[in-house]
């Protein structure tokens, strides 16, 4: 296995190409994005240990995501076999992925509590609000650079970690580092991913609400929740999507022929 260097175009297109995914069976792709979030929203309801549950269980369910995603674009029927493709062979690991994750980040907002006295921590960890003179100081601000600055990386490394346990059951550690690398290796695929992804599904529904709302100021409150729901079931099913669309277009796997040839194909 080896990962692609891409070009800001590339990158460009991967929004696109997940349009094209969801275009294959849109019911059941919303139907999908929708179950995983209420299931995450259910898990996150259980008192005091919800959200941690929820963290360390969330590379299990994108698996289960990304394998329909898969059988979409390769206009495989989804079957139960599928779409729990690979789950129960690296469970273990896609757990333990979570959990990494979930005291990785718990360590991040430790460290930016040097900043704000515990502040961002507290918000994000215990659901405690901060208030209203603390959001406007320096200090909240600072931690929450803080935290970005060092959850960069940690987002990079698990971007394809979770695939590359389920399709190549590569170990966390192995799985982790080739997504942080194939990321940085692709920061120009990936500025040109994040630029259309400001433009449609930011900037474009944006305009469609302004315009909406802007001939109708007595019902503009209703006009906007009408057009919220059905843009939400275009754009997050064709945002998972496109996280697909990306792995599939970086990764190529290495496949012998014979004793002297292989081939490269993508995955």
């Amino acid at each position: 296995m080896q990962a692609l260097t891409l070009s800001a175009r590339q990158g460009w297109r991967w929004f696109g190409e997940g349009f094209r995914v969801f275009r294959r069976n849109p019911l059941l792709l919303v139907f999908l994005v929708f179950t995983y979030w209420a299931v995450l929203a259910l898990i996150n309801s259980v008192p005091m240990a919800g959200g941690a549950l929820a963290t360390v269980l969330m590379p299990l369910f994108s698996v289960a995501l990304m394998n329909a995603c898969r059988a979409l674009d390769q206009q495989q029927p989804l079957t139960p076999a599928r779409l729990f493709a690979g789950m129960q062979e690296s469970a273990r690991t896609l757990l333990l992925l979570g959990l990494l994750y979930l005291l990785i980040s718990a360590a991040i907002l430790a460290l930016s509590s040097l900043a704000d006295g515990g502040l961002l921590l507290r918000w994000m960890l215990l659901g405690e609000a901060p208030a209203e003179e603390a959001l406007a100081s320096s200090d909240l601000l600072i931690a929450a650079q803080m935290t970005l600055l060092f959850m960069s990386p940690l987002f990079m490394a698990y971007w394809y970690a979770p695939v590359l346990v389920a399709w190549h059951e590569l170990p966390a550690g192995k799985s982790l580092f080739f997504s942080l690398f194939a990321c940085l290796r692709n920061w120009r695929a990936f500025l040109g991913y994040g630029a259309a992804t400001v433009v449609f599904a930011v900037l474009v529904p944006g305009v469609l609400l302004g315009l909406g709302t802007a001939f109708l100021d007595e019902s503009s409150g209703a006009i906007a929740k009408v057009m919220t729901l059905p843009m939400l079931m275009l754009l997050a099913p064709t945002l998972f999507a496109s996280f697909y669309a990306s792995y599939r277009d970086v990764f190529v796997v290495r496949v012998a022929r014979d004793s002297d040839n292989a081939t490269d194909i993508h995955v």
